[in-house]
């Protein structure tokens, strides 16, 4: 079986994907399928039926610790928090950058770091507080990577911290953290005195210096500032602390914590914590519109054991000491699902309504039943994780409401494999790939607009419609348009935030983890409406949510409105035989563009052909401050050589692009925040390059050039870190349509 077998001639995006991100050193996808599989014939059927994908690590990185690589199988950290002294937090910053560096995202709390204004003993007298540092977590995530993938980090902080005001505003200053995602921990006494309208009371105590700082809040006032920052920008995020501590394998254990959660929030972890992810694909269990539910049983049980085999597997090549240790007491594995929106449409059942509620209610328990069953056979084969006491488990609420009597004989007789097993994550990527929607949510939109910018090299933008809604059509020839689809094509668009919150709240009764959860809304969405999104999350048993409305500050919204396309049909060159250096004449068209790059600032100046538009030269001289000059002329004579040669700007513009990143710049993109388009000199070139060559075209078509040639080139506020083009937010994650990447993967 080829790639385009498995995704399909027409899915060059999901190609793309598995290409850039999964596939290594040329592997084919028969090779791709043994390594990741690690020849699991059971394993290896799941996946090439579409019915099961692991995690993003795991399928980047299984087996590449044969040929030495520093690699690791974990999509999910949290760290120990940092204690109160800069020892501490710079240990975290270390441990953090480590733990990137291998690939992985991680949780941090702050709680335990002194609020603003606390007494410390040093030349400051005060501390400049917890929240302080969330910016330095946040330049370490920007500068730490591997293979153009970026690090992912979520912050958190508790209620009763002084400085949670100071958090929930962080995000409202589009240059602060921009490299992190942020959620306060909420407990039920806080939510309960929002509801009564009352005042809380946060308390901290510093033992160095016997000082208690201690502040009143307006509870109402404070949920109402929060609601109105989620509804302008996105963030901070909530998680229902009492609920997550309660609601788990793990709830009567009297000596265990969880410390925060991972990036994405689906995973709550204990200090060291990590977790392994994959997820079944529930839409590839529907046949003529009936659910399998004897195929996915067995599935359950088959990725269960796969995760397990490769938790161990994966043991020895964590970071950290501390997350080997964890993993080892605890072995938490997090199996999920996706396609769940594409699977009720298949069944015809609209995404919020009672009948899907009632349906999934039935295949979570199933779901819950199954995994708990298969964890404590494993333990009867293999041992139960170190820290297991089976009654504990069996006295769990959680338990008590997912287990049969035949999964309770055998946990009491033989223990669980796993503490922790379930869990939804959004799979951003994954679903992108395989061409299904992503975690819990409903689908986006019937149709997007897609901009072909990256892929293909031209400002291209056509209607694209969402897979299952493409699939219905061509089954249905008498629906023409949108309008004639049937309600079950509900999107996130316009469906009830409260029908959203039930679909979360039901499968949240038989996750023992947590879900990935991004309550996407309309640009017109009334703002005074959030609050009743959290107070009916949290009433409803949800673990954690987060709200994105679509048109708010905070960029990388994944839009659905119309741009005017443009009309640039592409320029096809005759091939050459071989390579004829055309002499360049004085008749040409001069263009420029002055760039910002990491070391200060670029000029670009093109020449193209008057009559084809063709680029003929380009030359490159640094500013004032602007980096190597013999660099920038070697870049320059090799461009002009290439036009001059028979290239097409497209192939120079795509070997360009194909550079990686360059320190410096990725430094100044996440400082100032000025840089052209690009994570390196070459990467701005090419965008440039691009940018005058379309200019010209349009030019040549009788549209009048517009372009102040000493403006700098147009930038990108929220860039991806691999191809440098804009972030778009979709189900809970930054992801880029144009070449896949994405910071929950």
């Amino acid at each position: 079986m080829e790639i385009t077998d498995w995704l399909g001639e027409d899915n060059q995006l999901g190609t793309d994907i598995w290409e850039r991100k999964y596939r290594h050193a040329g592997e084919n996808f028969e090779h791709w399928l043994d390594r990741v599989s690690a020849g699991d014939i059971n394993i290896k059927d799941l996946i090439r039926q579409k019915k099961f994908l692991f995690g993003g690590r795991i399928l980047a990185n299984r087996g590449l610790q044969n040929s030495g690589l520093k690699v690791t199988l974990s999509n999910c950290y949290v760290l120990s928090s940092p204690e109160d002294s800069i020892e501490s937090i710079f240990e975290t910053a270390g441990k953090l950058a480590r733990t990137f560096s291998y690939g992985g995202g991680a949780g941090i709390d702050i709680s335990k770091l002194a609020p603003r204004g606390a007494k410390i003993n040093n030349t400051a007298s005060q501390t400049s507080g917890a929240v302080s540092f969330t910016d330095l977590y946040s330049m370490v995530t920007g500068l730490i990577g591997q293979h153009g993938r970026r690090g992912a980090l979520m912050l958190t902080i508790s209620c009763d911290h002084p400085d949670m005001e100071e958090f929930m505003s962080v995000k409202t200053d589009l240059n602060r953290v921009t490299k992190a995602n942020m959620s306060i921990r909420m407990s039920d006494r806080f939510m309960e005195t929002v509801r009564d309208r009352g005042t809380y009371i946060q308390k901290f105590y510093r033992p160095e210096s016997g000082e208690t700082i201690t502040k009143d809040v307006n509870a109402a006032e404070f949920f109402g500032k929060m609601c109105a920052a989620n509804w302008d920008y996105g963030e901070p995020g909530c998680l229902f602390w009492d609920r997550i501590s309660s609601w788990n394998l793990l709830s009567e254990f009297p000596d265990y914590s969880y410390e925060s959660t991972n990036p994405c929030a689906e995973e709550p972890l204990p200090a060291g914590g990590s977790c392994l992810l994959g997820s079944i694909n529930l839409s590839a269990f529907v046949e003529n519109g009936v659910f399998q539910m004897e195929d996915f049983k067995k599935a359950v049980r088959i990725c269960v054991r796969g995760l397990n085999d490769v938790l161990d597997e994966g043991l020895p090549l964590h970071p950290l000491e501390e997350q080997k240790e964890s993993v080892r007491n605890w072995r938490q594995i997090g199996l999920g699902i996706m396609g769940l929106a594409d699977m009720l449409i298949k069944l015809g059942f609209r995404y919020g309504s009672p009948e899907a509620a009632d349906f999934c209610n039935k295949l979570g328990k199933i779901m819950a039943d199954t995994a708990m069953n298969e964890s404590a056979l494993m333990a009867k084969e293999s041992g139960m994780f170190p820290r297991c006491v089976p009654q504990q488990i069996v006295d769990s609420p959680y338990f008590k409401e997912n287990a049969s009597e035949e999964t309770r004989e055998l946990v009491l007789q033989y223990g669980l494999r796993n503490s922790q097993l379930l869990t939804i994550a959004p799979t951003g990527t994954l679903s992108t790939m395989i061409g299904i929607s992503g975690g819990i949510e409903p689908i986006f939109a019937i149709s997007y607009e897609r901009r072909t910018t990256s892929l293909s090299d031209h400002d291209e933008y056509y209607k694209v419609y969402t897979p299952v809604v493409q699939s219905y059509m061509n089954t249905h020839p008498e629906i023409q348009k949108d309008e004639d689809l049937p309600d079950i094509f509900v999107t996130a668009q316009n469906l009830d935030y409260r029908e959203r919150i039930e679909m979360q709240a039901t499968w949240q009764k038989h996750i023992d983890a947590s879900i990935s959860s991004t309550v996407n809304l309309p640009e017109e969405f009334p703002q005074e409406n959030v609050y009743d999104i959290y107070m009916y999350a949290w009433e409803s048993g949800c673990k954690g949510v987060t709200v994105f409305r679509d048109g708010c500050k905070r960029l990388g919204i994944l839009s659905t409105k119309s741009s005017e396309s443009k009309d640039k049909p592409e320029e096809k060159e005759e091939p050459r035989k071989k390579a004829v250096v055309r002499a360049a004449s004085d008749n040409l068209v001069g263009k420029k563009r002055k760039l910002m790059t990491g070391c200060g600032s670029l000029h670009c100046t093109a020449f193209f052909d008057p009559d084809t538009g063709d680029l003929v030269e380009a030359y490159l001289n640094k500013g004032s401050t602007g980096g190597c000059n013999n660099f920038m002329v070697g870049l320059s004579r090799m461009i002009s050589l290439a036009a001059r040669s028979g290239c097409g700007v497209d192939e120079i513009i795509d070997q360009l692009k194909s550079c990686g990143s360059c320190p410096s710049y990725v430094v100044r993109t996440h400082t100032k925040r000025d840089t052209s388009i690009g994570s390196c000199c070459p990467m701005a070139v090419g965008w440039a390059l691009r940018d005058m060559y379309d200019e010209m075209q349009s030019q040549l078509k009788g549209i009048p050039e517009s372009k102040d040639p000493e403006a700098p080139a147009r930038s990108i506020k929220n860039p991806c870190p691999k191809c440098g083009a804009e972030l778009e937010f979709q189900g809970g994650c930054n992801t880029c349509k144009s070449c896949g990447w994405s910071k929950c993967d």
